[in-house]
């Protein structure tokens, strides 16, 4: 017996060697390639929806007018970079929270885990406890290690940097929508101080209903790439605003809408363009996988339908105008293609080529509609983004049961009215606060005189103060 137990222990010291060999190998390509196409997507698209930064910004120049300029210019690039600064140290770890964890028992519940965490508990007839974030917890976003290795991370998805990456872009887009449609007349710093709340809690929050496996994700509400949670929930914020500031001076005029054309039509048009491309990052990449055949063969189908649902918005709205005022209208004509964009951004990945044709056309219909309507109601926005994101986002949300399977009508209109009506609230006790402590509006003479003078010292000519 002792002879044979000396052979098993020589014979695992022979096999030693093997099994390190084992263990020590690279892992292949098959095992490490969805983790890195998938960083590289993610990547990849949120450049592209940074790009949309400059979209938003060349669009906004172009729409107001000369004296405000600047001033638009600075609320665009200094709202991109607190949404990176506040998206770090709060909204990340806000908007993804726990997910789903099991337990065995009550009493094995982790109560550091959970600590400062909004949560439901779970617990099953055999014993085991299901705990179900719904608010992630206050802290910053922390990376990965430098040179972690393959068994270090998770790869059947990506790495946190790049996730962290494209995942901010979507915060900043909602701050950028509000941008446009309270330009003019609103203080610069107390803009600011919105949008520090406005990307650091309202959109994390909300956002985490769906994309962070909250109620509404349990629910059945889709929304693949943010319809609602970044364009109509930017539309509502931008609503508020408008509510809270009222129009400039001399908008609405004896039961007149008196035009203020912007300063000029071919930044506008660019920037129009540019958030055009942009969109193919925020739609493709929101597939969140990159790893297989179907994957890039999805991706593939979203970038066709997306620019299809972009065209379409743009050909209906320029058809429109024709029909109805004689005249082609361009700022239109510009809206019209962002509206198609925002409209198929709920679903791009389901319907054929004709489906995006006809999402994105009415999308393009409901711009022409939908600006004179809400002049009639006095509200005063600038570029159009509440038509553009806030309607559209509606229409695009709740054409997605049209060819997604699995939802329905009435979980779209419920999710789409949570989320509006959270963020609406929220945003106009927030702009109301503002304006009781510091003032969110500039003086008359200020208004007047253009903000670039009155905010940021810039010397007036007279070829930057018309209109």
């Amino acid at each position: 017996m002792k002879f044979v137990k000396t052979l098993s222990v020589a014979g695992a010291l022979a096999a030693l060697p093997t099994f390190a060999l084992a263990q020590d190998a690279a892992p292949t390509f098959n095992e490490i390639g969805p983790y890195i196409m998938t960083s590289l997507l993610f990547l990849i698209g949120g450049f592209l929806v940074f790009w949309m930064a400059a979209g938003f910004a060349m669009l906004e120049a172009g729409l107001v007018r000369s004296k405000n300029v600047s001033t638009q210019l600075t609320k665009n690039i200094a709202l991109f970079a607190l949404a990176a600064i506040m998206y770090w140290a709060v909204g990340y770890n806000v908007m993804y929270p726990l997910g789903e964890m099991s337990f065995a028992s009550m009493a094995e519940v982790d109560k550091d885990l959970i600590n400062w965490t909004i949560y439901s508990l779970r617990e099953a007839e055999d014993g085991t406890v299901a705990v179900i974030g719904y608010l992630g917890a206050f802290g910053l976003a922390a990376l990965q290690d430098v040179g972690v290795g393959a068994g270090d991370v998770d790869l059947g998805y990506a790495s946190d940097s790049s996730d962290f990456f494209f995942q901010l872009m979507f915060c900043a887009t909602t701050a950028s929508i509000v941008s446009g449609t309270v330009a003019e007349r609103i203080k610069l710093w107390p803009f600011l101080g919105f949008v520090v709340v406005l990307t650091g809690l309202i959109y994390p929050i909300s956002a985490s209903w769906q994309w962070g496996g909250g109620f509404l994700a349990e629910m059945g509400f889709s929304d693949f790439a943010g319809s609602t949670l970044v364009h109509a929930a930017g539309g509502f914020a931008a609503l508020a605003g408008a509510i809270v500031l009222g129009a400039r001076i001399g908008k609405y005029k004896d039961g007149r809408v008196i035009p203020m054309p912007g300063s000029n039509l071919a930044l506008a048009t660019l920037g129009t363009f540019i958030l055009w491309m942009g969109w193919f990052g925020f739609n493709g990449a929101s597939q969140l996988a990159a790893g297989t055949v179907g994957d890039i063969t999805d991706i593939g189908r979203i970038f066709a339908n997306t620019n299809m649902a972009a065209a379409a918005g743009a050909v209906a709205a320029l058809i429109l105008t024709q029909v109805m005022y004689k005249k082609v209208d361009l700022t239109m004509v510009l809206n019209g293609a962002l509206a198609g964009l925002v409209s198929i951004t709920a679903g791009p990945l389901d319907p054929t080529l004709f489906g995006a044709l006809w999402i994105g056309a009415i999308g393009g219909v409901i711009v022409v509609f939908a600006v004179p309507f809400l002049d009639k109601l006095k509200i005063d926005d600038v570029v159009g983004a509440i038509p553009v994101h806030l309607i559209a986002g509606f229409w695009g949300t709740m054409a997605v049961p049209f060819y997604t399977s699995g939802t329905s009508f009435v979980t779209q209109f419920i999710g789409f009215a949570a989320i509006g009506i959270f963020v609406f609230v929220v945003s106009i006790i927030g702009f109301i606060i503002l304006k009781a402590i510091v003032g969110i509006r500039v003086s008359e003479e200020a208004e007047i005189n253009g903000l670039d003078m009155s905010e940021l010292g810039m010397e007036a000519y007279p070829e930057f103060t018309k209109g």
